[in-house]
C-alpha cells in the first residue's frame, strides 16, 4: 500500500531563516505565480577566483533593520532569464543555499535581486513550494507561530490520531 504523501500548510506569508547566510525570522512572501525564489540584495557582481565563478553581493540594503553591510560570496550556479513582478525579462544570477522553515531546513536556489520597492525581502517561488507545501492565503506566519497543519494526498488536513487514555479505577 503506497504511502499518503503529505504536505506541510503554508500561509501567503510567513517567517523564514537563511542559516549559512546569517538571516533569522525574516518575512517571505508565497508565490505560486513565481517559478524562481529571490532574496533583495544589492551590489551584485560575478567573480571568478582559482577558475571557479562565484558571485558577491550584500543581503537586504541599509534600510532593512537586518541589514549588516557584510558581503557575502557564494559559488555561482547559473544565471536565468526571470520575468520580473513588473513584466520586464532580466537576468539573475542563481545561488544555492539552505532555508529553515517550520523546523526543518531545505536546498532552496535563490535569484538575486533588488526587491527594495517590494514589500517582503524574499519571494517563495513554485520551485521550492511543490512537494513540500499547500497554499493557503488566508493564513500567514504559521511556521513562526509552529502551527503545523499536514495535508494529505487528497488535499485535506490528516487527522491526528487521539493519544491512548488509559484511566485507573480506585
Amino acid at each position: 500500500m503506497p504511502r499518503d504523501r503529505v504536505k506541510l500548510l503554508i500561509g501567503r506569508k510567513e517567517k523564514v531563516d537563511f542559516p549559512k547566510l546569517g538571516l533569522y525570522g525574516i518575512d517571505a512572501k508565497v508565490d505560486t505565480g513565481a517559478y524562481t525564489s529571490a532574496i533583495h540584495c544589492d551590489s551584485i557582481r560575478a567573480v571568478r577566483k582559482g577558475g571557479k565563478r562565484f558571485v558577491r553581493f550584500r543581503l537586504l540594503d541599509p534600510s532593512h533593520p537586518a541589514y549588516d553591510g557584510r558581503e557575502i560570496r557564494k559559488p555561482l550556479l547559473g544565471r536565468r532569464q526571470v520575468k520580473s513582478s513588473f513584466g520586464q525579462t532580466e537576468f539573475r544570477y542563481i545561488v544555492k543555499t539552505r532555508i529553515g522553515i517550520f523546523g526543518a531546513t531545505h536546498d532552496i536556489e535563490l535569484s538575486l535581486c533588488d526587491r527594495s520597492r517590494m514589500e517582503h525581502p524574499i519571494l517563495l517561488g513554485r520551485k521550492f513550494i511543490q512537494d513540500k507545501f499547500v497554499v493557503d492565503v488566508s493564513r500567514f506566519d504559521l511556521s513562526a507561530k509552529n502551527k503545523v497543519i499536514k495535508i494529505g494526498s487528497n488535499g485535506k488536513p490528516k487527522r491526528r490520531k487521539p493519544a491512548s487514555r488509559t484511566v485507573s479505577g480506585d
